[in-house]
């Protein structure tokens, strides 16, 4: 399996909240880091985290790209899907990773805060008026929890 092809099934694991399948990707030694918020040292903190957020939430991930090279490093551009039932946000991010025999041992995602907030603010708007609740630029509905593979 590539480097690549492990970042993308990483993700979709996450989307089918499979934790366990998340989990044996990750490298024990993981740093995972949402720049702009506190980094979470250890595959056991984040699976953890993950497995708090799946008991009142939903993830998503649409991969619009992706590329690697021969030292490790992996680059993605993706629309991720963050839903608390009624509330759905979508948001562009873009995410570093490094792998290492098959294992993630870096996931560093960067994504724009005023982007963030006003996907909040169209998050509350889809709450109040369901028509309007955001959707995933492959046009899944977003209240399914189906899983797209990465676009090529």
């Amino acid at each position: 399996m590539s480097q690549v092809e492990v970042v993308d099934d990483f993700l979709h694991a996450l989307a089918r909240a499979d934790l366990g399948r998340a989990s044996e990707l990750l490298d024990d030694d993981l740093l995972y880091q949402n720049v702009g918020l506190p980094s979470i040292r250890s595959a056991r903190s984040t699976i953890a985290l993950f497995r708090r957020f799946t008991r009142v939430g939903r993830f998503d991930v649409v991969v619009h790209r992706a590329t690697g090279d021969e030292d490790g490093a992996v680059l993605n551009e993706r629309t991720d899907l963050l839903a608390f039932g009624p509330f759905v946000m979508t948001f562009w991010v873009c995410g570093v990773f490094e792998v290492r025999d098959g294992r993630i041992t870096l996931w560093r995602d960067y994504f724009d805060a005023v982007a963030m907030l006003a996907a909040a603010a169209r998050g509350v708007l889809g709450v109040v008026v369901p028509p309007l609740r955001p959707a995933l630029p492959d046009g899944r509905a977003t209240s399914t929890g189906s899983v797209s593979p990465r676009r090529r």
